[in-house]
């Protein structure tokens, strides 16, 4: 268990750190403004690339199990479990899919992203975090490996997210300050969303 919350925690270091607008200019400067178009599509393979070690110890390292969820309960949370993929889909389309893969690159003569409120965004402003984080929790099978692999995830998350909410913030300025001020960060249907109803008439 140890082994795979430290895994989980180096994985989860390397992947912010190349998110940083630091390790992204140094890669702009260092291979030039042509191929830094390839950053995005070559962070994200490799993020997927680099995770797959993290699999194979959860078959290497000594488990146990914690529980396993009996039906007819087990079938609503996978239910749920494709309730939350079925939003990851949905998130990605409400932005642009092909810019978060990293196969479409804004350049000079488009316009700069606008700030997405509508949709799954109106009740959450990371929907895709909050459907990950739904899917990796309602698994019915709990073992102690897993449990690990979990912990690693939600605290990578929370984390990212308050790094990711910091450079929306420069980004979009009061539009953002002012969204963060009326839809909450992870759970829909809480004080912001009641707020921004509120405010809207609704």
């Amino acid at each position: 268990m140890p082994w795979i919350l430290l895994a989980v925690f180096l994985w989860g270091l390397v992947h912010s750190l190349l998110a940083s607008d630091t390790a992204k200019g140094w890669a702009q400067r260092v291979f030039g403004p042509r191929a830094f178009r390839l950053y995005r599509l070559g962070y994200n393979a490799f993020a997927g690339i680099s995770f797959l070690p993290i699999l194979v110890l959860l078959f290497l390292v000594p488990d146990r199990s914690l529980y396993l969820v009996p039906l007819p309960w087990s079938g609503l949370m996978m239910l749920g479990e494709l309730l939350a993929a079925a939003a990851l889909v949905v998130g990605l389309r409400q932005t642009d899919p092909w810019e978060f893969i990293g196969l479409h690159v804004r350049d000079k003569t488009e316009k700069p992203p606008k700030l997405t409120t509508s949709g799954l965004y109106q009740y959450v402003r990371h929907p895709l975090y909050t459907a990950g984080m739904v899917f990796i929790w309602l698994l019915p099978l709990m073992t102690a490996n897993i449990l690990s692999v979990n912990i690693g995830l939600t605290v990578y998350v929370i984390i990212g997210a308050a790094f990711e909410e910091r450079k929306l913030g420069r980004v979009f300025g009061k539009a953002y300050a002012d969204y963060k001020m009326t839809t909450p960060m992870f759970i829909p249907f809480t004080i912001g969303n009641k707020s921004r109803h509120k405010s809207s008439g609704l």
